[in-house]
């Protein structure tokens, strides 16, 4: 049973009354006997919650700061009306509201109540309980119970660099050809023959085919390889837990690999993913469907980082047994020496002889605000400090590309895109 505050409201009267009374005994009596009645009565007349039944309908997955709008089915199977308050209670961070729904059921009818969720954080979001207080005529007391109507609704990476797409497919379309550059794509498969242009490579030139045209020079076009072999490589460890910008590093790792992924689908290349600690988290075999995003997103969604320290051995085993043939391995690590000179680099001879391998790392923006600092002591400490993070940042870069490693080490903003634009860089080359 619940007791409303209008029950509440009516004792206060009734006291006020008590206290006025010439025969304050026998009036605190009949006050009391009136209140209980009133009370027990409308507990009485109150729709029963047990007739209630429940159940949702909606989306089951979103993008991270996507709203997710849930609707939910009241019956009413009883034979009173049923005047509720229902609480649909969620985690916090699933952000749902409203918290609290006030609905009047007639008996034998449903009602549609719905709840926006606002998640602030990637994973599976599902209902604690649904608490129902069904409030009888006066709106004294009720009943109250609860019942239980499972959901879950998968939060998803935000993608939020899918804003660069636009950028690195029109990019992708220069490498190709397919718009008018001077020269033609660039590649190393043969596309096709054309005439010669004033700006054309010399060494393009197809003189067989020109002594066959009488009167034009023709030249042979390029395009990039198809079919090719991306597999991302998330390093999950401790060092992916830490933030830049109030995001974790891990969560700018899977943005990038979403636009990379994206793109190199459209390139006709094939995917895969993995994800690596102390153990393989994730391991999805290279594919070129194009669901691979979607799949990618969902398997991404639940990916956390582990405190412990990442096995770049294992990593790289991992990674072997998924690329029998050459691919492009793109690791989102950090540039520590505990995780480059302990952990990566004893791992990258294995890589590096049959793999192209390219290191994305994010460089945290403050590192070169805090070299500006010369105010006082306590700044010039802080830049010198920044200065030398830099500066060992900068070896260990060194060292990746003195073993053949690629190396992109850039703050958030250019961070998915310079991975990407990498790529499309090494592809045009024919390193893939």
């Amino acid at each position: 049973m619940a007791i409303t505050g209008r029950a509440v409201a009516l004792v206060a009267l009734g006291v006020v009354v008590v206290a006025l009374s010439p025969a304050p005994g026998a009036t605190f009596v009949l006050v009391n006997l009136l209140v209980v009645a009133l009370i027990g009565v409308d507990v009485c007349l109150a729709g029963r919650v047990r007739a209630c039944t429940f159940a949702r309908s909606g989306p089951t997955a979103a993008r991270l700061g996507q709203p997710v709008r849930l609707t939910l089915t009241v019956t009413n199977d009883g034979t009173r009306t049923v005047r509720a308050q229902v609480r649909d209670g969620w985690p916090p961070s699933a952000g749902a509201r409203p918290r609290v729904h006030r609905v009047t059921v007639p008996a034998g009818e449903r009602r549609f109540l719905e709840t926006t969720l606002h998640p602030t954080r990637r994973g599976d979001r599902m209902p604690v309980r649904i608490t129902v207080r069904s409030l009888g005529p006066l709106g004294l007391a009720g009943r109250q119970g609860r019942h239980h109507c499972p959901w879950r609704v998968r939060v998803l990476p935000p993608f939020a660099s899918r804003r660069h797409l636009p950028a690195a497919l029109a990019r992708l379309r220069e490498v190709e050809g397919e718009v008018a550059i001077r020269g033609g794509g660039a590649g190393s498969e043969f596309d096709s023959l054309r005439e010669y242009v004033v700006g054309d490579d010399v060494r393009t030139i197809d003189w067989r085919a020109t002594a066959r045209h009488h009167g034009s020079v023709v030249v042979r076009t390029f395009r990039p390889e198809r079919d090719r072999r991306v597999i991302c490589v998330l390093d999950t460890g401790r060092t992916s837990a830490g933030r830049v910008g109030d995001v974790p590093r891990l969560d700018h790792a899977l943005d990038a690999a979403l636009l990379l992924t994206a793109v190199a689908l459209r390139a006709g290349d094939r995917v895969g993913l993995v994800a690596h600690d102390s153990t393989s988290r994730i391991a999805l075999p290279t594919s070129r469907d194009q669901g691979l995003l979607a799949r990618m997103s969902d398997a991404m969604a639940t990916l956390e980082p582990a405190l412990v320290e990442a096995d770049h051995a294992g990593m790289a085993s991992v990674v072997l047994r998924n690329a029998s043939r050459r691919a492009l391995v793109v690791i989102f690590t950090e540039l520590v020496p505990a995780v480059i000179e302990d952990g990566l680099l004893p791992a990258l001879p294995a890589l590096t002889s049959r793999h192209t391998v390219l290191v994305a790392a994010l460089r945290d923006p403050r590192l070169d605000e805090l070299t500006a600092g010369h105010g006082d002591v306590h700044q010039v400490y802080a830049a010198a400090a920044a200065e030398q993070t830099l500066l060992r940042r900068r070896e260990l870069t060194e060292a990746l590309r003195r073993r053949g490693v690629e190396v992109v080490d850039v703050a958030p903003a250019h961070y998915a895109a310079l991975v990407t634009d990498t790529y499309l860089t090494l592809k045009a080359r024919g390193r893939l």
